[in-house]
């Protein structure tokens, strides 16, 4: 087997793995990802296909995997998925490059077994947490975990909350994102009570009740909402 054979052996590898971590790949992103032609990957996918890997051309979408097609036998909780993803954000921040280029290839991997409702939610997950070194912070809060949950799933909040002037209350929130401060983890919701997305420190959330009604989806990014929100 000569350089390119290895090369293009390393490639098809490498996008077997991307379709098992993502629910949907363009050519066009393939393309991009490895430094190649899109025609170098459209030879690439059926070469896959030929190989007995179950692809589906979602029409104007991308390339998605079929469902059930995953590595065996790894298998996580949601909960636990989520924790990678937190690990996940927090590595980013390492300043050795090839520390963080190992540990993403190793996550990359990991969300590979997900099934597509799972990997939907991890991804979403890393696309709503956003972070600030705070190693140092005192642990003051266990509702981390929780509001992971009702955030990928869409589930009603319901948590007593004290405000910054140790008033009390009560409030039905929509998770939206999660954001890491210097010193405190800050949720961001859409506070029915205000009718308007506010802030809420975790430390200050002194109960916290996943209800079982569901919202509808906010239809915007994290970045768009600090874009409408300065």
């Amino acid at each position: 087997m000569n350089a390119n054979d290895n090369k293009r052996l390393s490639r098809l590898t490498a996008i077997l793995t991307q379709l098992q971590t993502k629910r949907l790949l363009t050519a066009p992103e393939l393309a991009n990802k490895f430094s190649v032609s899109i025609r170098t990957i459209y030879r690439d996918i059926r070469a896959l296909e030929q190989s007995g890997v179950p692809i589906l051309t979602e029409e104007g979408k991308g390339y998605t995997l079929m469902e059930g097609y995953r590595l065996p036998p790894l298998m996580f909780t949601e909960k636990q998925a989520n924790a990678l993803i937190l690990a996940e954000q927090l590595v980013l921040k390492n300043k050795d490059a090839s520390f963080v280029k190992d540990y993403i290839e190793a996550v990359e991997k990991i969300k590979a077994v997900l099934g597509h409702k799972a990997k939907d939610k991890v991804n979403l997950l890393a696309a709503r947490t956003r972070f600030s070194q705070n190693f140092y912070s005192e642990k003051n809060s266990s509702n981390l975990s929780d509001l992971q949950f009702a955030l990928t799933n869409f589930a009603l909040v319901q948590i007593d909350y004290l405000n910054e002037g140790k008033k009390a209350s009560t409030r039905l929130i929509e998770p939206f994102a999660l954001v890491s401060t210097t010193e405190n983890w800050l949720l961001i919701a859409w506070c029915r009570s205000r009718n308007e997305f506010r802030y809420f420190r975790l430390d200050r959330i002194k109960k916290l009740e996943i209800l079982s009604e569901k919202f509808n989806p906010h239809q915007l990014t994290l970045q768009e909402f600090f874009d409408l929100h300065p």
